[in-house]
């Protein structure tokens, strides 16, 4: 009895042990196609991801990263801007100036935070604490405010510029459980899945290059024959051949 106690707990504590392992993987999970990907600002271990989610507010994007991985710290409800703070990043959501219907998305690290946010600055929407954990000191940091003011806040460590093909490769967008969309990636701009963005139809290309590559199916030209038909039967008789046979019994000696 003993023995079977000690066997149920072990299998107890592996499916909380494979239970835990897959909710971490849930939490990562939050990296995926749903919003693209704008900006890059790498430095080594500062790094700096703008994503743009197009036709939605700042607390509704909050709202819903919050409720697909709870933060160590949310910011008050703000159109303008908030934070969401995590163990190894910070999200840093600002109304696009320029497309005031559209949110910016920064994923900070907390190395690219550290040298270059402006502490005071950050003193509005997080708690002292996670800013005291963050930083050496309230004196450390930069002038930085965030992708949607880098012109006039410039960070002090590395540059932004326009995520290429291999950043969208290597750093996929956020996602969450909203209407998404299926993309080809692709370097011609021509070289989209279908004709008007169907994956239903192809668009027509020059038949010289293009059309060469392409299989086709095509049908007899007796229109009375197919693939599916069964075999045509035989419109004469077979010859048959007569002759006379003998039966033998075969005896013992």
């Amino acid at each position: 009895m003993k023995a079977r106690s000690a066997l149920s707990i072990k299998w107890l504590l592996s499916i909380s042990l494979i239970i835990s392992l897959l909710s971490g993987c849930g939490m990562s999970s939050t990296i995926s196609e749903s919003y693209p990907l704008e900006s890059v600002n790498k430095d080594g271990n500062a790094t700096s991801y703008v994503y743009r989610a197009a036709g939605q507010t700042v607390p509704e994007v909050a709202k819903a990263l919050e409720d697909q991985r709870s933060p160590k710290q949310i910011s008050a409800e703000d159109p303008e801007r908030m934070f969401l703070v995590y163990s190894n990043e910070w999200y840093h959501l600002q109304r696009d100036p320029d497309k005031p219907e559209d949110t910016l998305i920064e994923v900070d690290s907390e190395e690219y935070v550290r040298n270059n946010y402006d502490n005071s600055f950050l003193q509005g929407y997080i708690t002292a604490s996670i800013i005291g954990s963050l930083f050496d000191s309230l004196d450390g940091g930069g002038k930085y405010r965030g992708y949607s003011s880098k012109d006039v806040y410039q960070p002090k460590q590395g540059t932004y510029k326009q995520a290429t093909d291999v950043d969208k490769k290597i750093t996929a967008p956020l996602t969450v459980n909203k209407k998404g969309s299926l993309i080809r990636r692709g370097t011609d701009s021509s070289d989209s899945v279908g004709s008007g963005g169907s994956i239903f139809s192809r668009q027509s290309g020059d038949s010289s290059s293009k059309d060469k590559s392409r299989g086709s199916i095509s049908k007899s030209k007796d229109s009375s024959s197919s693939w599916f038909d069964s075999p045509k039967k035989s419109i004469t008789t077979p010859k048959k051949k007569s002759g006379f046979g003998k039966i033998k019994r075969r005896g013992r000696r």
